[in-house]
């Protein structure tokens, strides 16, 4: 049986399924003491990336055990209390199935190091120069400091504000995102592609946007502390699959199927 690092069993509830295969509903309902906003679709995204590997009745049902059930606890509370990705927490579970003792750091040094985008799982699939920031969120620079990463003048980037592909703070300073955004939207230029060209990928992020604030304002309002703090990991984690599913539909409309 998985044991977790503070000793426990793992998720709250798991004992109920002990000696039995159980449906993804009931793992569903065991998980939900514990994690109110778990969902049927995120117990199968973690199924997707490995996390959990339930069995499979000859129709094709999911049936989990309680090691599974322990599993998705254990992964959930990573994400929850340390906002570690995937990639580290299956590492964690490979250790602990070796017997191996792992040292868990402060939830804070992953929160503030954990880009936006990449969310939980990380930024497989997804352009590492959208994803991967360059420097702590928090840290902000100047324009001119922007101007030169960019390798772009003021008169562009001027053009870009005015098409709101980036703005300011009220500060005066960009954040890594702009940064970002300024690397890509000049490289953009190169192939002839300008800002005017861009808006419809402003809008679409807008978009994407509003859809990831409805999914999570629910979250917000929850009177449970700890689901409240969650909804920042979970913004982090649709953003990564938006962008995914970006990248693909790109992808797919370039290579169409031949008939």
């Amino acid at each position: 049986m998985l044991r977790t690092p503070s000793g426990g069993a793992g998720a709250p509830g798991a004992a109920g399924a002990e000696g039995r295969l159980v449906s993804i509903g009931t793992v569903l309902n065991l998980l939900r003491e514990e994690f109110p906003e778990v969902t049927i679709s995120k117990i199968r995204f973690l199924e997707a990336e490995g996390l959990v590997e339930p069995q499979r009745t000859p129709s094709g049902y999911r049936k989990f055990s309680t090691e599974d059930v322990e599993r998705l606890g254990y992964v959930l509370r990573m994400q929850r209390d340390h906002y570690l990705p995937l990639k580290v927490i299956r590492e964690h579970l490979d250790a602990l199935a070796r017997g191996e003792r792992i040292q868990l750091p402060a939830p804070a040094q992953h929160r503030d190091a954990l880009d936006p985008c990449e969310g939980p799982e990380g930024p497989e699939g997804a352009p590492p120069d959208a994803l991967g920031p360059e420097a702590p969120r928090a840290t902000r620079i100047g324009r001119a400091e922007l101007l030169a990463t960019a390798g772009a003048t003021e008169g562009e980037l001027a053009e870009w504000e005015s098409y709101g592909l980036l703005s300011a703070h009220p500060d005066g300073g960009f954040d890594v995102d702009s940064v970002t955004i300024a690397k890509l939207v000049a490289d953009l230029g190169r192939f002839g592609l300008e800002p005017r060209h861009l808006r419809a990928m402003k809008a679409a992020a807008d978009r994407d946007a509003g859809l990831v604030e409805q999914v999570i304002a629910p979250l917000r309002r929850h009177r449970n502390p700890q689901t409240r703090a969650h909804a920042e990991a979970t913004a982090r984690e649709l953003a990564t699959l938006s962008v995914r599913l970006h990248a693909a539909l790109v992808r797919a409309a370039l290579h169409p199927r031949q008939p």
